[in-house]
């Protein structure tokens, strides 16, 4: 099960959820199941982890899971709170989340996250469902491609960049990597080839699968989920996210806005237990090296 995907942060994450052996748990990115198994292993006869995962390569692994503790649940985490009611889940003590596309996803070329392989650009999470990022190269606007890869992917020459997907899809559809390649080598840094590709290929996945309303939606669920005490834990790998994330568990809100009380007073549900993000340490990163770029942080919920 580790093949898939070696878990990043593993004991520092444990730790920050601070698990009690009667408690119930979210771990919102099942994927290879290391996380997963870590936080069963602390629990005791009555603790209780519901999985979730959109991914059918997932359901497979938890299969391998026999523990009547467990449930994996398949689906989307932006359905938290209503899939955890669905199963009678009224509040939760701790919900984990690594927001990491797998080395599985990377790995595996029919899924077309890698410029790596030459591979149809599909880079949906869920393969049942949803326009691929070939349908969006080929279907956006020069406008509107702009602006999600400057908006998901930080990239410095948006307009420069559709206008070259354009320019080459009004010859012939862009339907493989090399197809994505070839559209926007004009506009490629030589220099910055690999962190450039990085950032287009970040975007179209972030696109396809809605990531950044996916993970405002599941971290309010699961504000709204937590009991006072409990725990949220996140580890994000790119300064989207991780914006993101840092905002909320300072505010309790996505916008970050913090309200305040009738004296002026800052006010909001939640506690940072990390005042930064904890990174990985240098061993860690020798040992596996997409852990490189990830930042873990932890809030409790106070009220």
């Amino acid at each position: 099960m580790h093949e898939y995907h070696i878990p990043v942060l593993a004991q520092e994450s444990t730790e920050l959820l601070g698990i009690r052996a009667d408690g119930t748990y979210a771990d919102l990115t099942f994927g290879g199941g290391g996380h997963s198994s870590l936080i069963l292993s602390q629990l005791g006869e009555r603790g209780r982890l519901y999985s979730f995962d959109q991914d059918a390569d997932a359901k497979t692994n938890a299969a391998r899971i026999e523990d009547s503790r467990f449930t994996f649940i398949e689906s989307n985490f932006r359905f938290l709170r209503g899939q955890l009611r669905l199963r009678g889940v009224a509040a939760l003590d701790g919900v984990f989340a690594d927001l990491g596309v797998s080395s599985h996803h990377f790995d595996t070329p029919e899924r077309g996250f890698s410029f790596r392989y030459d591979t149809p650009l599909d880079m949906r999470m869920n393969r049942r469902a949803g326009a691929t990022a070939a349908d969006i190269l080929n279907t956006y606007d020069a406008e509107r491609l702009a602006t999600l890869l400057g908006r998901w992917g930080e990239l410095q020459t948006p307009y420069k960049i559709a206008n070259c997907i354009e320019r080459a899809r009004n010859v012939r559809p862009i339907a493989t990597v090399s197809d994505l390649t070839a559209a926007v080598a004009p506009c490629t840094p030589k220099k910055d080839e690999t962190k450039f590709l990085s950032k287009l290929f970040q975007a179209l996945r972030i696109e396809v699968n809605g990531e950044m309303r996916a993970l405002e939606m599941a971290l309010e669920q699961s504000l709204k989920m937590l009991r006072p005490g409990g725990r949220l834990v996140v580890i994000s790998y790119h300064s989207l996210e991780d914006r993101l994330v840092k905002n909320f568990m300072r505010s309790g809100n996505c916008s970050g806005e913090t309200q305040k009380d009738f004296f002026g007073n800052a006010e909001s549900p939640l506690r940072p237990v990390t005042r930064k993000a904890v990174v990985p340490t240098e061993l860690e990163i020798e040992n596996n090296p997409r852990s490189r770029s990830a930042r873990l942080r932890a809030a409790e919920k106070i009220r």
